[in-house]
């Protein structure tokens, strides 16, 4: 698939490099214009997907220069650079024919999610190519976008309930692209990364002098996060207290910061996501009901990788272009059969470290199975750990899962990294095995 180009057009010189740098980064080709007049000429020859122009330039405006391109190709987005100061001069330039405009200053993340966004809704058939964009070709993914983009326009809250691997902070990041907060923070948060003892501060702050050691006032993630998009990702290892005390924020939108004399308002879209059912975690009063209902507003699934099968080679061109290095490198036809062969326990996570693996240690300009799986042998496509046809998945996963510690001499973070899982995730799948009666080393 050939890369999207973009013209980036601005007479400040700093400016066209960083805006360069960020976008070829992020996968894209670029070309530079230092002026209008230069912009115009390269237009003019064609094969650019998406024009990105500063405003205010000597000599012609942003918005002469929008109407110039609009009579050479209409069909090619223009993404226009403001500043507060000319906002209504942006407002102009959409009601011109501009795609969107950004507004100064903004982060190289922000500047990838607007140029995915633009591009995605300029050029559906084709993968956007951002940090953050969802890759695919499949029908299904293609449908969970479009309904993503419905939901990225209302304030509603968002649970994504998908295995590990998936990329769920990945859809989350997506929405927030496609939303109205796109200029705003996009704050992520792994409830179970963080003691349950401190989560409480790092979701919500405190005063100085709140507890034993606050020498001075900390903002928690839902302040940093407001006006944009919060993420609390494995909310199901949250503690029934701070359920609670979330369940208020999204019904109140205030936070209770700690030490504090009263609530603060906040305005934040909150984004939750699992790889549990939560569904089932309720109803073993794990988890609170009314808060599940609160969160289940705009449920999203994400499908596993073993579900969408062609986009095992389009995933894999991706992350091929995204750790070359420069080199001029592509996958051997016994590579994809095996890649295609491969059940993916985890799923894109483990793709992705597979041919970043692969880019390592492949010597030649093709990539071979041999390069794929190393260090470690796997077994050829279709035979994916001994596994006969008419197996359920669970048990598919658990050979492939319990084939791959093998292979690594029982070593569980070399099996994890192999696998492209956590290894809390694999010590989970081994305590499942276990109390279900299987006998592991």
């Amino acid at each position: 698939m050939a890369r999207v180009r973009i013209l980036i057009v601005d007479d400040e010189q700093q400016m066209r490099l960083a805006l360069g740098e960020t976008l070829r980064r992020a996968g894209y080709e670029t070309s530079e214009a230092a002026s209008p007049a230069e912009a115009v000429e390269l237009f003019g020859g064609g094969g650019y997907g998406l024009v990105v122009s500063d405003i205010r330039m000597p000599e012609m405006s942003g918005i002469e220069l929008l109407s110039r391109l609009k009579v050479i190709d209409a069909e090619v987005p223009v993404l226009m650079i403001t500043a507060y100061g000319t906002i209504e001069d942006a407002v102009e330039a959409m009601k011109r024919g501009a795609a969107d405009y950004l507004l100064k200053p903004f982060s190289p993340d922000y500047l990838e999610g607007v140029v995915a966004r633009v591009l995605g809704a300029a050029v559906e058939e084709v993968p956007a190519e951002g940090r953050h964009a969802i890759v695919t070709d499949d029908p299904q993914m293609k449908h969970l976008k479009a309904f993503l983009k419905k939901a990225a326009a209302t304030d509603a809250t968002v649970l994504i309930q998908a295995e590990s691997g998936t990329g769920k902070e990945l859809f989350a990041r997506y929405l927030h692209a496609c939303s109205p907060r796109a200029g705003r923070e996009f704050v992520a948060v792994n409830c179970a990364a963080v003691p349950e003892n401190l989560l409480e501060s790092e979701l919500f702050g405190y005063e100085k002098g709140a507890f034993t050691g606050a020498a001075s006032a900390k903002q928690g993630k839902f302040e940093v996060a407001d006006g944009g998009t919060i993420l609390l990702d494995e909310i199901s290892e949250m503690s029934n207290l701070l359920q609670a005390k979330l369940l208020r924020v999204l019904q109140e939108r205030e936070i209770d910061k700690v030490g504090a004399a009263r609530p603060i308002p906040v305005d934040v879209r909150v984004v939750a996501s699992t790889n549990t059912d939560l569904g089932e975690r309720v109803r073993s009063g794990a988890f609170r009901e009314d808060l599940f209902y609160r969160l289940n507003v705009v449920p999203v699934t994400i499908p596993p990788l073993r579900e969408r099968t062609g986009d095992v080679a389009v995933l894999a061109a991706h992350f091929i272009r995204r750790y070359a290095g420069g080199r001029q490198l592509e996958l051997g036809p016994a590579a994809l059969e095996a890649l295609q062969g491969h059940h993916w326990p985890g799923n894109v996570r483990e793709l992705e470290n597979a041919i970043q693996r692969a880019a390592i240690v492949c010597t030649g300009s093709q990539i071979g199975p041999e390069d794929i799986f190393a260090p470690y042998p796997y077994p050829a496509a279709g035979a994916a750990a001994g596994v006969q046809p008419g197996a359920t998945v669970r048990e598919m996963e658990q050979e492939l899962i319990l084939a791959t510690l093998k292979r690594t001499g029982g070593n569980r973070t070399a099996a994890a990294k192999l696998l492209g899982i956590s290894l809390r995730t694999l010590r989970n799948k081994l305590n499942e095995y276990r109390q279900s009666g299987v006998e592991i080393d």
